[in-house]
This record gives C-alpha cells, sequence and structure tokens, in this order.
C-alpha cells in the first residue's frame, strides 16, 4: 500500500501550481479588527463577525458564568440528557426574535443545513437550489438521495419555468456569503409554489433587516411564505452554533427525524448563554448603533472604491467582493495587501466558479472610518495590472 505522501502528494502538488492550496494562520490574538496571526499583526477584513461581538466583554462574561454554571460541554446530546436550560432559553429567545413558533439549536450550521434537508427530502424528491448556495446547502440535497437541480444565481423566473411538480423544496441562501448579495424573496416564494422554501441567513441575520431580524424579514416574508428559516450564530451573533425555526411541527419532526441534531453531542451551555447575551446585545440599542456604524461604514467603502476605480460586486452588505479573475491574481493580491498590514481573503475555486476568484472584503462594526480609507487606497496601490479599473 503507498504511503500517504506517494497516494497524496501529487494532489497537493497540483493545488499549489494551480494557486489553490490552503493554509491555515494561526491566529494569537482575540478575534477583532485588529488581530495577529503568525505573529504579524494585521487590520483584519476577512471575519464575519460582522457586529464586532465576538470578543465582546458580556458575551463572554456570559460565557465564564455559563461555564461556571453548567461546566465546558453538554456530556450528552439532546436527546440523551444534553438539553440544558440554556438551550431552552435560547430557543425560545430566538424564536421570539424571527417571529417564530420554535427554534431548534444545532451545534453548526453545517449540520443544520444538512439535517433539515435530509428529514425534509426523500430519493423521489427533487430540490431546487440556487446555483451559488452555500456547500452545505447542496450537500444536504445530495445526502438526502434528493436529485438536485440547480436555477440561474438569484433568477426566480428561471426557476418558475423549470420547477416540476415534485419538487419537495426550494432552497437558498438569503444573503450569498461570497458575493454579498440578496436573494429575491419575494419572488422565489411565487416562484417556489406549494414546494416549502428554505432561507439559509446565515449573513444576514444580525445585519439586515428591521432590527437585525435577516433578509426574510426585510422582505416583509414570514412563516407563510418562507417555513423554514436557518441561522447561524457564528457570524454576526459572534459565538457557536446553528438553529431553525418554524412552526412547532417543523421543529417537532427535526427533533425526531433529523439525524445531525439526533446523533451529536449538544452545543456546550456556556455558549448557548454566551449567545443569549449576544442576541440581548442585537436587540437593544448597541446593535442599533452597531448597525448603523456598519451601514455607514459599507457606504463610504462603496464611495471610495469607485472614486479609486475599484470595480466592486454590487452587494448593499458586509461583504464586498473585488473581482480578480483567476485564483493566481486574487492570491497575489491579498499577498501583496498582507505585506501593507491588511489581511483580506482571496476567494479561489471551487468556492467559487473557475475565472471568478476574488477578494472577499468583509467589514465589521469595530472598522473606523480612517481604516476604511486606508484599505481603499491599499487595495488601489495593490491592484494587480491584471485587474481592470
Amino acid at each position: 500500500m503507498a504511503d500517504a505522501a506517494q497516494r497524496l502528494g501529487p494532489l497537493l502538488a497540483r493545488r499549489e501550481a494551480e494557486g489553490l492550496y490552503r493554509r491555515r494562520p494561526l491566529l494569537e490574538s482575540a478575534p477583532g479588527a485588529r488581530v495577529v496571526l503568525d505573529g504579524v499583526e494585521y487590520r483584519n477584513f476577512a471575519s464575519n463577525d460582522y457586529l464586532g461581538l465576538a470578543a465582546h466583554p458580556e458575551p463572554a462574561a456570559a460565557l465564564a458564568g455559563g461555564a461556571r454554571s453548567w461546566g465546558a460541554g453538554a456530556g450528552a446530546a439532546h436527546l440523551l440528557g444534553g438539553h440544558a436550560g440554556p438551550h431552552q432559553a435560547l430557543e425560545a429567545e430566538l424564536a421570539a426574535f424571527v417571529g417564530r413558533e420554535r427554534a431548534l439549536v444545532f451545534s453548526t450550521g453545517y449540520m443544520a443545513n444538512l439535517g433539515v434537508i435530509e428529514a425534509l427530502a426523500g430519493r423521489r424528491d427533487t430540490v431546487w437550489e440556487d446555483r451559488l448556495n452555500h456547500a452545505s446547502l447542496i450537500d444536504g440535497a445530495r445526502l438526502a438521495g434528493a436529485r438536485l437541480r440547480r436555477y440561474a444565481h438569484a433568477d426566480p423566473a428561471d426557476l418558475a419555468r423549470r420547477r416540476g411538480d415534485d419538487t419537495a423544496l426550494v432552497a437558498t441562501d438569503g444573503v450569498f456569503s461570497m458575493d454579498g448579495d440578496l436573494a429575491p424573496l419575494t419572488e422565489l416564494a411565487e416562484a417556489a409554489g406549494k414546494s416549502w422554501l428554505m432561507v439559509d441567513d446565515a449573513h444576514g441575520l444580525g445585519v439586515v433587516g428591521p432590527g437585525g431580524r435577516g433578509s426574510v424579514a426585510a422582505a416583509g416574508l414570514g412563516t407563510a411564505e418562507v417555513p423554514v428559516l436557518v441561522g447561524t450564530l457564528g457570524k454576526a451573533f459572534g459565538t457557536f452554533g446553528a438553529f431553525v425555526a418554524g412552526d412547532e411541527a417543523l421543529i417537532e419532526a427535526m427533533v425526531n427525524t433529523a439525524r445531525t441534531f439526533i446523533y451529536t453531542t449538544a452545543l456546550p451551555p456556556a455558549v448557548a448563554e454566551a449567545t443569549r447575551a449576544s442576541l440581548a446585545l442585537i436587540q437593544g440599542e448597541e446593535g442599533e448603533r452597531r448597525r448603523a456604524h456598519l451601514d455607514a461604514l459599507i457606504r463610504r467603502f462603496r464611495a471610495g472604491a469607485a472614486e479609486a476605480g475599484l470595480a466592486l460586486m454590487e452587494s448593499p452588505t458586509p461583504i464586498q467582493p473585488l473581482p480578480a479573475g483567476e485564483a493566481e491574481t486574487a492570491s497575489a493580491w491579498a499577498d501583496a495587501l498582507g505585506k501593507r498590514g491588511f489581511r483580506v481573503a482571496a476567494v479561489r475555486p471551487p468556492t467559487v466558479p473557475p475565472g471568478t476568484a476574488r477578494l472577499r472584503v468583509s467589514l465589521t462594526a469595530d472598522h473606523t472610518e480612517a481604516e476604511i480609507d486606508e484599505l481603499v487606497a491599499a487595495l488601489a496601490a495593490t491592484r494587480p495590472a491584471e485587474v481592470p479599473a
């Protein structure tokens, strides 16, 4: 039998040659607008901590207090005694936040999407998904054994033309994680017909819509139009985990049939306590202030980029992509920014389609106006020749 180097070495070498090799930088500080990675301090524009709550003292204090009361872990799956008081309280508060009867906490967003789709779609069903959906939504349909079909990005007319009567589920991101644009949810709800519409609002909740209640609330829709709402807690909430929200029957069905809920250890209760503190901030005056500041930074960045001749993709969210084309170009641009003290993610295939590599600039409420201006100047100064103005 060949050893790992013999078997996998050519694959890794090919990744390196194609500019697709991935390495994990070592974080040596708390997350925030400034971080230390591999011993170097950067101004950080590669985070999903949109509201700057990951290192906020109130969730941190709630986490510490939760650990003192409940320990470091849950000790069991929810159905085997791991479902604790903080989980129950968090689910009730999340349900109220998004205007649903019930919510169910999962250990990760990936597991939530896998579990929901596998529970709602079977081998004889068809699941229609946006072509740019997150990998977890795509994998959910594949693992369910359903027929996975893809409609053109953010194109409800394409969905309506092609959807058959056997469609069990239509699934979409609310805010697309690599493009930053919002799904046309009102039109998608109409195009879905009698099929259930599932929205993964991982990048919208906390940031988009009235009170930060997400893209579904921004579209003025509720449970009738969007029966299945999924959110993650590791982005704007600044903690960890995920949830699905809907009516009573949906949540009871998930408790009884979602394999990624049934067969995994529950989220630590202390993390649930931290998330409750984050949710209180999101719904309070500080959350409003942070969202208003973030919106102002987004507008400032887009205006500055336009003035500097940087061709941003259309996005009203903290996710601001700059097209670079080829993977090598995006990587070179990110490396040049790194030498100037800016951490910006180069997003390459297979995360995005070939030829559409980009820099994914991610803004947070902890950034300052001066940092936005400095980033724009650095982006313009380091722009590769291959990237047109």
